[in-house]
């Protein structure tokens, strides 16, 4: 198969899509129930039934199938482990109620920027290849096969509290978070944290609208 050099499904629509669709394994290290990949998996059949529900697909109700989504994949991502990593020297400098506030923008930014593009689903394939765990850290690798064309997706956890969690995931070697860092601290050093404030609620806000 080929790989792709292209991004026409985006960051989190390969990541909603990798976590939606049908899964097949290679190897038994994902057999354990304690197996990272394992984790992920846990949402395929809660978010497969949403989008084969033909009740959920008309207009009216698609709002409402979108948020069904993002509660699925809330429980899977840490949204403030990658707001952190995203802002990075930036976050230390922040009160609690600042960085709260980024943590409620950048889930938005992202939410309304990607997961939109779950409506993109038409049966792609994905192939978990293999899980590397190191301490409390963990790195699962897999391809989304889509009409023949291979697209690597790296996912990034950690465990807390006896749970595993994700905080980054890379496409085609290139990672989520780290886009993100590259853009704020681009911002941060024309601007004060209000101004980057100021362009991701102008940004969340268009999302909404659209």
């Amino acid at each position: 198969m080929k790989k792709s050099n292209n991004w026409y499904l985006g960051f989190f629509s390969v990541i909603v899509l990798t976590i939606a669709i049908s899964v097949l394994y290679q190897g038994g290290a994902c057999a354990a129930a304690t197996d990272p990949a394992v984790f992920i998996k846990d949402a395929v059949d809660e978010i497969i039934s949403i989008l084969q529900d033909e009740k959920l697909a008309v207009p009216a109700r698609r709002a409402e199938r979108k948020n069904r989504v993002v509660t699925i994949v809330e429980k899977k991502f840490d949204f403030r482990e990658m707001s952190m990593r995203a802002l990075a020297s930036h976050w230390k400098d922040r009160t609690p109620q600042e960085q709260d506030r980024f943590v409620s923008l950048f889930k938005r930014l992202l939410e309304n920027t990607y997961i939109a593009k779950i409506e993109t689903y038409s049966g792609e394939k994905v192939v978990f290849k293999k899980t590397a765990v190191q301490g409390n850290k963990a790195i699962v690798y897999s391809d989304l096969i889509r009409k023949n064309v291979e697209t690597p997706v790296n996912y990034k956890l950690k465990s807390n509290d006896d749970r595993w969690v994700v905080y980054d995931v890379e496409v085609e070697g290139v990672s989520l978070v780290n886009n993100y860092r590259t853009q704020f601290a681009s911002i941060m050093s024309k601007e004060d944290f209000a101004g980057l404030i100021a362009k991701l609620e102008e940004k969340v806000h268009k999302g909404a609208a659209e």
